[in-house]
């Protein structure tokens, strides 16, 4: 299976077998875990400057910022992306 390409706004794409989740930035747990990521050089904002609307999480602990809203990427996943059993092990 080759890697798919999501796009996550202003020509920014992130692979999608490496996404592990992808969450709304208003709960007080993600600010935290998006500072804690900032403090370790492991933020990627790829907001261009406007309002975060979406933190996703990738399988390397890297935190990604985007300015598209968290259904709208979650909807660009395609019905065949789904995780297998060697997906899960690595």
């Amino acid at each position: 299976m080759s890697p798919k390409l999501i796009n996550i706004g202003f020509g920014n794409s992130v692979v999608s077998r490496r996404v592990l989740a992808i969450v709304s930035p208003n709960a007080a747990p993600i600010r935290r875990l998006r500072d804690e990521a900032r403090a370790d050089k492991r933020l990627i904002d790829a907001t261009q400057g406007r309002k975060t609307r979406s933190v996703i999480i990738t399988d390397s602990n890297h935190v990604i910022l985007s300015a598209i809203q968290a259904e709208t990427i979650a909807q660009r996943f395609s019905p065949e992306c789904t995780l297998t059993k060697e997906d899960l092990e690595k």
